[in-house]
């Protein structure tokens, strides 16, 4: 299930739901609550048909053919509105694909056992090589990013993580995102352990490499079907520069903007060599 948009009318929501029902796609309304309304699709495949006649939809919405599709579905079948929300399991399962689940997994896991007595142990064999011979502990230069330090800072990341790795799988495959895990990982822990040493962890270097690749995608190449709203981006970027100027939290800045440059990196290599094949 995909999340298409978010309305403050229901009842113009159910025209466009009524107007795809024509086009035999299922697509649910559920109350997000404080008058917001959210559109989900049931079926992917039709991810890039649907966001075109949403984005018609939604500069005409008082066209007549959706007036007219309202009247063919209302006697052949229930109305779509719903006022429950979607179970949150199924919702996390079904925007992310196995490496997305499976890398929030070890994440957790990991932050309980740092929690149980177990965090200088498990710092001390995960952390990004610090000295000659841990330079050829090869696992250090990407198991740094599965190291959380507080509750805020694991969920921070596993909320992007699932929103913006489990977008590009869903997409992409998981060997793209676990291309850009390893190469991200390596590139942002090298940037931050450069200037600060190892005593930092976090998944935030690898996040801001997938912000930074799905924002390539987007602009340069749409019909990979890898989309990012402009409102995000300007989140996460104003994020950054936060950091750089509050003296209050240990945030790894510089993993955060190499991670990002590499995303970046990462996603115009992939539009050249998509657009060279193509």
């Amino acid at each position: 299930m995909i999340k298409l948009v978010t309305l403050n009318n229901p009842r113009m929501a159910q025209a466009y739901i009524d107007y795809m029902a024509t086009h035999d796609v299922v697509i649910q309304l559920f109350s997000e609550g404080e008058g917001q309304f959210s559109l989900w699709l049931d079926n992917e495949a039709q991810q890039d048909f649907v966001l075109s006649e949403l984005d018609a939809f939604l500069h005409d919405p008082s066209n007549p053919k959706y007036l007219a599709a309202s009247w063919s579905v209302k006697n052949t079948q229930q109305p779509n509105l719903q006022y429950a929300s979607p179970k949150l399991m199924t919702m996390i399962k079904e925007r992310a694909g196995p490496v997305t689940l499976g890398m929030m997994v070890i994440c957790s896991v990991i932050f309980v056992l740092q929690q149980i007595g177990l965090g200088r142990d498990i710092f001390a064999a995960l952390h990004f090589p610090a000295t000659q011979p841990q330079h050829w502990q090869l696992w250090r230069w990407v198991t740094h990013a599965l190291l959380h330090f507080s509750l805020l800072h694991i969920v921070f990341n596993l909320l992007w993580w699932w929103e913006f790795g489990g977008h590009i799988e869903k997409r992409l495959g998981g060997v793209t995102l676990l291309k850009i895990f390893v190469i991200s990982a390596v590139l942002s822990g090298a940037g931050q352990y450069w200037v600060g040493g190892a005593n930092f962890g976090g998944l935030s270097g690898v996040v801001y490499a997938l912000l930074g690749y799905q924002w390539m995608l987007s602009q340069y190449l749409p019909s990979a079907g890898v989309r990012i709203e402009k409102p995000i981006i300007a989140f996460m970027l104003f994020w950054l520069v936060l950091g750089y100027f509050q003296p209050f939290l240990a945030i790894a800045n510089t993993a955060h903007l190499v991670g990002l440059i590499a995303g970046v990196g990462l996603g115009l290599s992939d539009v050249w060599r998509w657009r060279q094949a193509s």
